[in-house]
């Protein structure tokens, strides 16, 4: 498994990460703790040492699993998480950014972690009126200084906000995460250009675009199960055009006897912007084939 620099932080991660989305119960499965930490062992046996979760995915309920599976050796691990929302049921979450609510949401962190800090704490998709706040900023250097965070990170929810990735440095933000997929390259002018400039980790999220990618899904595919969010997630004739788009790229682009979801991890891991992806995972065989995209080659016309 490679490993690559994560910006100023000088952290090295590893280029394939452990995104956690779904074991927080919206992707259409439930996760008992043996399920969560048969994958984490899996992930540190391939060579992954980065896993990205967050406060709402479930009610603290991914970091909680995540926390008992890497509590017995939590050195060998770099963990981010993210702050900002509380999780009120299946796709029901209410914002908190004021300082109070974000220091009450990170020591829940910690607690649902079993751990006394977090190597990158994230502005989760937060507005340009919630990040403005010199306060809540203030708040979290001191935080960094108190031990309870190691470096600080802005999960964007816009994924063109030039304005957030380029007050980085002043508010102490050390990394950026952004969607970043062959399917959306908007990041590619502007947030990159800002991201060099500074020296920033950039972790490219959705990295198969929620499955699109995967290769499992044709023209006219739907997503039945209204437990997994992508069954709500686009308007028909949307997601019909993303798999066309899908069809026609692993027909014009993925090389003979590739799958197109190892084509699109190398892809996006191709750029050396992108210090990692961050795909997730429904099980072992899934994370597996994550890892091995790290080792593909793609030629510069790929």
């Amino acid at each position: 498994m490679k490993r690559r620099r994560l910006g100023k932080t000088g952290l090295d991660i590893s280029v394939v990460g452990l995104g956690t989305w779904q074991f927080g119960g919206e992707w259409g499965q439930t996760f008992a703790p043996k399920d969560v930490a048969t994958i984490i062992d899996k992930a540190k046996d391939l060579g992954i040492n980065f896993i990205d979760t967050a406060e709402c995915y479930g009610d603290h309920l991914s970091e909680s699993l995540v926390g008992q599976a890497i509590e017995r050796d939590r050195a060998s691990w770099i963990v981010a998480t993210k702050f900002g929302h509380h999780f009120h049921g299946h796709l029901d979450r209410s914002e908190r950014w004021s300082p109070q609510q974000v220091i009450e949401q990170l020591d829940a962190s910690l607690r649902a972690l079993r751990t006394d800090y977090i190597d990158l704490y994230q502005f989760h998709s937060g507005d340009d009126a919630a990040f403005d706040q010199d306060e809540l900023w203030t708040m979290l250097d001191k935080q960094v200084s108190a031990g309870k965070i190691r470096y600080l990170g802005n999960s964007i929810g816009d994924n063109r906000n030039v304005y957030q990735t380029a007050r980085s440095t002043d508010v102490g933000v050390s990394v950026i995460q952004v969607v970043y997929n062959r399917l959306d390259r908007g990041p590619e002018d502007d947030i990159f250009q800002s991201v060099r400039e500074q020296d920033l980790g950039l972790l490219a999220r959705e990295p198969l675009s929620n499955g699109l990618l995967s290769g499992k899904y044709a023209p006219g595919s739907t997503f039945g199960d209204l437990s997994d969010w992508r069954s709500t997630a686009w308007q028909a004739d949307v997601l019909r055009d993303k798999l066309r788009a899908v069809e026609r790229i692993q027909r014009e682009e993925v090389p003979a006897g590739m799958s197109v979801a190892a084509w699109a991890l190398a892809w996006a891991i191709k750029s050396p912007v992108v210090t990692a992806v961050i795909p997730g995972c429904k099980s072992v065989a899934q994370l597996q084939a994550n890892a091995e995209a790290a080792a593909l080659e793609l030629s510069p016309l790929s």
